[in-house]
């Protein structure tokens, strides 16, 4: 088994049942420290449940889940926060804290029982907003801000917690693409300067393309592969997982893989060009 120091999420066996409903099955993951690693599927196929489960929030789980070595229900939970961040896909606010106050709470696991932060704990938390281009939103409360605006926000306190391990659950959904960018180019310096690792569910098949070194594809509650982007990422592999066609092809510029959606008109535009033409299929004159 590879060493709780080089991998830092190991996951063997996984299952787990919600409601009498077998919600992952057979599940095998790990992620390598210093690498980003993608959770890919349609809708309902078990990626947010397994980032929950990883971040200690669902148990019940069969199998094995072991961050830095240690199963995942044997941490204290302060202990796994030290550890571990996950930044939700949309988050809720109780309360009408501040941005800085929010972000701010991701210092609470390093600090000692009652005490308050430090200085060096507000500098750290203005780093983080500075980072995520919002530190002009520090007084603001945060049900003043837009969605977009508030994802960035739980992206800094994420940051703030200084994790070993950042978990994703669709990060940037709510951001424009100038903000999608900003956001994974930030994720890829935490791993490859800082030793992250980082494990992400998204839906954006491109985003996954350019920014991850290894993606799993989940269907019907497991997965259905996984590898590098640019060898999971083919046309057989989405369609049969998505039921949908797609246009596969390489970008020019990245040499990454470039994926389009097809509308309804341009499938039928497809099936058209693909349909047996008469005459040993020269077209009649």
């Amino acid at each position: 088994m590879p060493s709780s120091r080089d991998t830092p999420i190991q996951v063997a066996d996984l299952s787990f049942d919600y409601v009498g409903r077998t919600v992952l099955n057979d599940i095998r993951l790990s992620v390598g420290a210093g690498k980003i690693v993608g959770l890919l599927g349609p809708n309902g196929s078990g990626k947010s449940t397994l980032l929950k489960i990883i971040a200690g929030t669902l148990p019940g789980y069969r199998g094995s889940v072991q961050v830095a070595g240690v199963e995942v229900r044997s941490f204290a939970r302060g202990k796994l926060a030290r550890l571990v961040a996950m930044v939700q896909q949309e988050p809720e606010f109780s309360f009408n804290y501040s941005v800085l106050e929010i972000v701010l709470m991701g210092r609470h696991p390093h600090l000692a029982g009652l005490a308050f932060e430090s200085a060096a704990d507000v500098e750290i938390a203005h780093a983080a907003l500075d980072r995520c281009g919002i530190l002009a939103l520090g007084q603001r409360p945060i049900h003043e801000l837009s969605s977009g605006e508030r994802q960035r926000v739980v992206f800094a306190r994420a940051l703030a917690q200084e994790p070993m391990i950042l978990l994703l659950d669709e990060p940037a959904s709510f951001l424009d693409i100038r903000h999608q960018v900003e956001i994974f180019d930030i994720v890829r310096e935490l791993a490859e300067v800082q030793g992250c690792a980082v494990l992400t569910a998204v839906h954006d098949l491109n985003l996954a393309a350019e920014y991850f070194d290894q993606v799993y594809l989940l269907s019907d509650r497991t997965i259905a592969a996984c590898g590098s982007s640019g060898t999971v990422l083919n046309y057989a592999n989405l369609t049969r997982v998505f039921e949908t066609e797609l246009y596969v092809d390489t970008n020019a510029l990245t040499g990454k893989l470039l994926i389009v959606p097809l509308s309804g008109r341009s499938r039928r535009l497809l099936a058209e060009t693909r349909a047996p033409r008469r005459n040993g299929g020269h077209q009649d004159s």
